[in-house]
């Protein structure tokens, strides 16, 4: 191989790294800023590390020309111009393929927060059909010991014994000083020594306003609707449960750095 043919080949190199990279950068930038769940570990890891063997390539194909020491050779007019609307072709080209890129990631992480709400739905049901005596025993809300040390110790078992329950509680409205709050109760013990008497403001729950307006219909109004949402890797999903008169929410939530799509 001549110097012409490598200095050629390197050219070549040079110009597909280079759209590579800035296809890569490109999404990496997207998918950082909006916090976008797309790929699994193993894909993400391997686009993280594929921007390193293109900034490797550019270096050699760089390395290549200065070795050489060519430089372009000035062409004919006519030349020039062909030359000139093929990169402009090029350059349109590459300008419309960034919104189809987009559709792509947004795409990607949407399919990851459907999956996750399908995972998460199916886990509250089997707490419902799979498990009756136990869900009948949380919805039996009742606020003394006995209750909360069983409810503790039936979600610790699902915790255990189902990777989709990542972190559950059961949620129920009740009132303290006559002010009516939400009281969340997970399978982690408050009170270690049996002696100590429970206390209602340990357990309850933070809520923002939205979330406090959809509880509030649940337990005021019968609204059997779940309620999902999934902002930047972080999962919820409140779940109402009903018997008669009694009632109650199991909640989930899951923080997760990768995405569903790939193996």
């Amino acid at each position: 191989m001549n110097p012409k043919q490598l200095v050629r080949l390197s050219n070549i190199i040079g110009t597909i790294s280079i759209i590579l990279l800035i296809y890569w950068v490109f999404a990496f930038i997207t998918i950082e800023v909006f916090g976008l769940k797309v790929f699994r570990e193993n894909l993400t890891e391997s686009f993280y590390m594929s921007i390193l063997g293109i900034l490797a390539l550019m270096s050699g194909a760089l390395i290549i020309n200065i070795m050489f020491n060519l430089t372009r050779i000035a062409q004919k007019h006519n030349q020039d111009n062909e030359l000139s609307g093929k990169h402009k072709k090029l350059v349109w080209m590459l300008l419309a393929s960034f919104p189809l890129l987009l559709l792509v990631l947004f795409g990607g992480d949407y399919l990851t927060s459907r999956q996750k709400e399908q995972l998460l739905v199916q886990s509250a049901q089997s707490i419902v059909e799979t498990n009756s005596k136990k869900s009948q025993h949380l919805l039996n809300y009742s606020f003394d010991k006995q209750w909360i040390h069983e409810t503790e110790e039936i979600l610790d078992i699902l915790s255990k014994t189902d990777d989709n329950f990542p972190h559950v509680s059961i949620l129920v409205k009740d009132t303290l000083y006559n002010e009516a709050v939400f009281l969340g109760f997970t399978n982690e013990r408050y009170y270690r020594n049996d002696t100590i008497t429970p206390v209602k403001r340990d357990y309850i729950r933070k809520t923002t306003q939205p979330e406090r307006d959809y509880l509030n219909s649940v337990f005021e109004e019968g609204n059997n609707a779940y309620r999902y949402s999934s902002h930047d890797g972080r999962y919820e999903l409140f779940y109402p449960v009903y018997s008669g008169e009694q009632r109650m929410v199991i909640y989930f939530s899951e923080y997760q750095r990768y995405g569903k799509i790939g193996s």
